[in-house]
């Protein structure tokens, strides 16, 4: 119970608009200014999501550059982790969906997101064929961007083995986010959280969150098993199941650290994050305050 407890903020997703809650950050200024108010609270990972002006999701590189940028640039820490999303929901193309992964320099993510399988959200499906999965593997690979795995069900994660196996994936403590309650896909209880953590690869870092009214107790439920969280309006838009309080980002990272501090686990910093999943520290030289971008 030790274990620093990483806290990876997924501020924006793909769904939520200002229809849905006025507090989705959706401009570049509105997530930089989400993610700063989410590190001081302890986050150290940013799951990001880009929006085009009428909030509709964006997979051109060039449209994370302004956010990415400017993260790094508000928050003094050269050592947070900066995760893009490959999502297939709206764009499922190859060349689209791996397109953020060109970023370079000072705006390349450390981290991207990779779904290890195809379900059914409620009001649509997610194809995530096999091509697709190894596709978009083989340019993280190539590129030096690590995968930050996604499984909504235990054949997701017994999918993964395979891909160690064969090469696809590296082998050296994958970081897997599990996601359960959505809807067609792994119900959130406390014993399909525990067997689908026992299906892991040796050696994995994960993290857990419920969708919807099951974010809080999934949480909770992977601070008490020594595993880590996933935050954010991405996974749902309230603080409470009875939807009486529309939810912040700081507000649920800052009422994780408060569950963590009750149970003893201290805040994992960037730094610490960085060691716990093999990525390699960056310098001040590397990303100073004021960033020149390259794309």
């Amino acid at each position: 119970m030790s274990n620093p407890l990483i806290i990876n903020c997924a501020l924006t997703g793909m769904v939520p608009t200002k229809n849905d809650t006025p507090f989705v950050p959706v401009t570049p200024a509105e997530i930089i200014a989400d993610a700063v108010r989410c590190y001081e609270a302890g986050g150290s990972i940013f799951h990001l999501h880009s929006r085009l002006t009428d909030q509709s999701p964006a997979w051109e590189k060039e449209s994370y550059i302004e956010m990415i940028s400017g993260i790094r640039s508000a928050i003094a820490d050269p050592d947070i982790i900066i995760c893009t999303t490959t999502s297939g929901r709206v764009h499922n193309t190859l060349p689209c969906r791996s397109d953020v992964l060109n970023l370079t320099g000072s705006v390349k993510p450390d981290m991207a997101s990779l779904t290890l399988g195809s379900m059914n959200f409620p009001k649509q499906a997610s194809v995530n064929s096999p091509d697709m999965i190894q596709g978009l593997a083989k340019v993280m690979l190539e590129k030096g961007i690590k995968p930050e795995l996604e499984a909504f069900d235990i054949g997701m994660v017994e999918y993964s083995h395979y891909l160690i196996r064969k090469g696809f994936l590296s082998g050296d403590r994958p970081y897997i986010n599990l996601l359960l309650g959505s809807l067609g896909t792994l119900s959130a209880s406390t014993r399909n959280l525990a067997a689908i953590v026992d299906a892991l690869p040796d050696g994995a870092v994960w993290a857990a969150t419920g969708i919807g009214q099951f974010q809080f107790p999934v949480q909770k439920l992977a601070i008490a098993m020594g595993g880590h969280v996933r935050v954010g309006l991405e996974d749902g838009i309230y603080m409470d199941a009875g939807k009486s309080q529309l939810a912040t980002n700081p507000m649920m990272v800052e009422r994780v650290v408060r569950v963590a501090a009750a149970m003893e686990r201290p805040i994992a910093s960037p730094t610490d994050v960085r060691a716990m999943l093999g990525l390699k520290l960056n310098s001040a030289a590397q990303f100073p305050r004021e960033l020149a971008i390259s794309a």
